[in-house]
């Protein structure tokens, strides 16, 4: 995503921070109980791959990395969980687990948006 200075897009850093959370609630679960890790993770790991920047101290945490880690470091070790894997679940059995917010979005029903704010 970048090198060491340059800044990342803020929505790649709040999609990481939703995977970041989710991992941290996948392995609170007890290994033998635990889902496979989900898909969806490997797009946020590996946009991460070459950024220097610095990850929150408590992500490192929940990452179960050092301080000073980076994104990239972070990258990596959802890459980790994903090693392996000759199966990924699909969304609803993985977040019967693990609880998460988003699959709380997953199972809200499309609405009609209205358009008449935005005039032809």
């Amino acid at each position: 995503m970048g090198e060491k200075g340059l800044s990342m897009h803020p929505a790649a850093k709040l999609q990481f921070a939703r995977i970041v959370d989710e991992f941290a609630r996948w392995r609170a679960i007890p290994e033998p109980e635990r889902p496979p890790a989900p898909a969806w993770w490997w797009g946020p790991a590996l946009d991460m791959h070459g950024s220097g920047e610095t990850l929150p101290t408590g992500w490192c945490r929940q990452l179960k990395l050092p301080d000073g880690a980076t994104y990239a470091d972070g990258g990596e070790a959802l890459r980790r969980s994903l090693t392996g894997q000759t199966f990924l679940p699909w969304p609803y059995d993985f977040s019967r687990k693990v609880a998460s917010a988003d699959s709380d979005v997953r199972d809200l029903h499309v609405q009609p948006s209205d358009d008449s704010a935005f005039p032809p």
